[in-house]
């Protein structure tokens, strides 16, 4: 028997949300959620529809796309200030070369006229050393040579606190060079104070003469070979059990040892320690900070006295001398080899 439709028309939202569900065979719908009555469901659907919806907000969006912009663009005009700055700061390789040749001509002719005309060779002498030093403080070049230069400069004009200075200074790059430590041990001789080491200093400069003798770099090399050697020999006894693999292992493991101490006690050194040298003439050590203490010693220190830098405290060093003895000094009054 046929049925006639129902004269009611069905509102949109119960033609849109009574639609017939389908349950799986086990009774949960595939939203994997326990089964619901059909009338349930047609009942929240209804209440979900009828509920008002939230206003849209008015209030445009934030233009995020412009914060990288300008954060982009602030970084690059501090890089180009920067360039700028570093462009009029840093010498140019024309110049360096120009300052080097400079430096050269004016330490021949102060050679030249040294003994005829000592006072104007001086002038030249100290000319010569300024334009090897604007290289290393404008021109950011570092080398053994160039301080070794500066080095003689001063010497010849017989500021032994800055000679001292600089031929340290060279001797962290050239520390085997002949000439340069024959013209360190001549200015040493040459400087007014004269400070013994402590026998405990002597005695370990002789047993562990090594370390002391051999530059940091010989002592890396020599590192590297025995330790490849001591490897190199332990995986060929491996193949081929010689005796004297044995020994050469044994040999090798040793000097790597020691050598591998030395360079790490090297580098706690670098670390830790920072030697200087007295360029002020005169100088009245004292037992603190300030020119108000007492002095720590009888007299005063000169040029070229060489100590390590125990504090830094701006205008004033704290500095223990080569025999173990501390004092405060002005700042001012010394340079630092590194």
């Amino acid at each position: 028997m046929n049925r006639k439709p129902h004269n009611t028309p069905a509102t949109p939202v119960a033609q849109a949300s009574c639609l017939p569900f389908r349950a799986n065979t086990r009774g949960y719908f595939f939203g994997s959620r326990p089964h619901r009555s059909r009338r349930d469901a047609c009942a929240t659907r209804n209440r979900a529809a009828t509920l008002p919806k939230a206003p849209k907000s008015t209030v445009p969006p934030r233009p995020l796309f412009l914060a990288p912009r300008l954060i982009s663009s602030a970084l690059a005009a501090l890089a180009l200030f920067l360039c700028s700055f570093t462009a009029h700061a840093e010498l140019s390789k024309t110049e360096i070369a120009d300052l080097f040749s400079q430096g050269k001509e004016l330490f021949r002719q102060a050679n030249e006229i040294a003994a005829s005309k000592p006072l104007e060779a001086r002038d030249l002498y100290r000319k010569a050393a300024l334009r090897f030093e604007r290289i290393t403080r404008e021109g950011g070049v570092q080398n053994g040579k160039l301080h070794y230069n500066i080095g003689n400069a001063y010497f010849r004009i017989n500021d032994f606190g800055r000679a001292i200075l600089n031929y340290r200074r060279a001797e962290q790059f050239i520390p085997n060079d002949p000439n340069l430590q024959q013209n360190l041990e001549s200015a040493r001789k040459r400087r007014t104070d004269r400070i013994e080491e402590q026998q405990k200093t002597k005695v370990l400069k002789t047993v562990f003469f090594w370390h002391y003798d051999l530059s940091a770099r010989t002592r890396s090399t020599i590192f590297t070979i025995a330790f490849l050697a001591l490897w190199g020999c332990a995986a060929a006894r491996l193949f081929f059990p010689r005796p004297f693999l044995k020994w050469i292992i044994g040999v090798s493991a040793v000097f790597s040892v020691l050598f591998l101490a030395s360079i790490l006690v090297e580098l706690s050194n670098l670390k830790q320690h920072r030697p200087g040298v007295i360029l002020a003439q005169e100088v009245v050590a004292r037992k603190g900070d300030s020119d108000t203490y007492q002095p720590s010693f009888k007299e005063p220190l000169h040029a070229g006295t060489e100590f390590i830098m125990v504090e830094d405290r701006g205008d004033w060093l704290h500095l223990e001398l080569i025999d173990s003895r501390r004092c405060w000094i002005p700042a001012k009054a010394a340079g630092l080899v590194r």
